[in-house]
C-alpha cells in the first residue's frame, strides 16, 4: 500500500511505494488555508485508485492541522463533491489564492 508524506520544505506531499515517488500533490499556504493546485499520479500507476488515495490523505492532514482546503487542482475539485464530509473545511478560490501560487518558490526536487 502506498503511503503519503508531507514535505513542507518542498510545499508538497508525496505519494510514496516503499522509498520511490509515485505522486505528489503541490501546495502553497495562505495563513490557515492550505491551497492545493497540482495532484500528479505516475501514468505507470493509473487507474489504481491512487490519486483519490494522496487527496484523502492530503485534506485529512490539511483538516487534522486546523487548516482549510483551498481546492485549485482540478483532480481535487472533481474529487470533493464525492466526498462530502469534507464540505465544512473548503473555501472556495479567489483571485487572491491564484497570485500566492504565482509567488510561491518551486522546489528543487
Amino acid at each position: 500500500m502506498a503511503t503519503v508524506e508531507d514535505r513542507p520544505e518542498e510545499l508538497r506531499y508525496v505519494l510514496l511505494d516503499g522509498d520511490t515517488e509515485i505522486g505528489e500533490e503541490s501546495y502553497a499556504d495562505d495563513g490557515d488555508e492550505r491551497i492545493v493546485f497540482h495532484t500528479f499520479v505516475d501514468s505507470s500507476r493509473s487507474g489504481q485508485g491512487l490519486a483519490s488515495q494522496l487527496v484523502r490523505a492530503v485534506l485529512d492532514d490539511i483538516v487534522a492541522r486546523g487548516m482549510k482546503v483551498v481546492p485549485v487542482c482540478p483532480y481535487v475539485k472533481a474529487w470533493l463533491p464525492k466526498h462530502p464530509e469534507y464540505e465544512a473545511s473548503v473555501v472556495t478560490p479567489t483571485p487572491a489564492h491564484l497570485r500566492v501560487i504565482a509567488a510561491r518558490p518551486r522546489h528543487a526536487g
